[in-house]
């Protein structure tokens, strides 16, 4: 299962491309709300229902942790214990970890970018603490992917993909899609 994690604030297009795009390569995927309910309001106003509510998730079927960027969304994810939790278990397990926009920050203040190679949405490189910091749309280095902003979120969900599923059957959904 990924599990692509909402707070209100969240950009839409962060999370819903490449959810979309796992989901057509036939990858579980589940959005999880931050929020007191499991309706959570996007950047631009758009409210998205999700599956489950944060206190429901378990990570025990976990293949992989997506954290949309936003900047107000970032925030809420950054300050919420949970995410520090999510991110101990993940990295404990191996599990592969995504990060959009603004999002990568959460995981360079915590020093799980220390020694690696990461994108981020541009105003946010101070917060990639100990990384090495690339201009590129999406970076993946070792288990964590990380990309620009909304304008990268294709390429993000196909990253995604080509490590949870693989390359060819990304392709062909982003063939299909373009």
């Amino acid at each position: 299962m990924t599990y692509f994690m909402l707070a209100n604030g969240f950009e839409e297009a962060e999370a819903l491309v490449p959810f979309d795009i796992l989901t057509r390569c036939e990858i579980n995927c589940c959005l999880v709300s931050f929020e007191e309910s499991n309706l959570v309001t996007g950047s631009h106003g758009i409210r998205v229902l999700a599956d489950m509510m944060l206190k429901d998730m378990d990570l025990s079927d976990a293949e992989c942790i997506v954290f949309p960027g936003g900047g107000v969304g970032t925030e809420n994810l950054d300050k919420n214990p949970y995410t520090d939790i999510i991110l101990k278990e993940a990295t404990e397990r191996n599990l592969l970890i995504g990060a959009i926009c603004a999002a990568p920050s959460i995981l360079g203040k915590r020093g799980y970018l220390k020694g690696l190679k990461a994108t981020c949405y541009p105003g946010f490189e101070k917060h990639l603490i100990g990384s090495e910091i690339s201009t590129d749309r999406v970076v993946c280095a070792q288990k964590i992917i990380t990309a620009k902003g909304a304008g990268a979120a294709y390429d993000f969900g196909h990253a995604l993909a080509s490590h949870l599923k693989d390359e060819h059957t990304a392709n062909e959904v982003i063939r299909k899609i373009y």
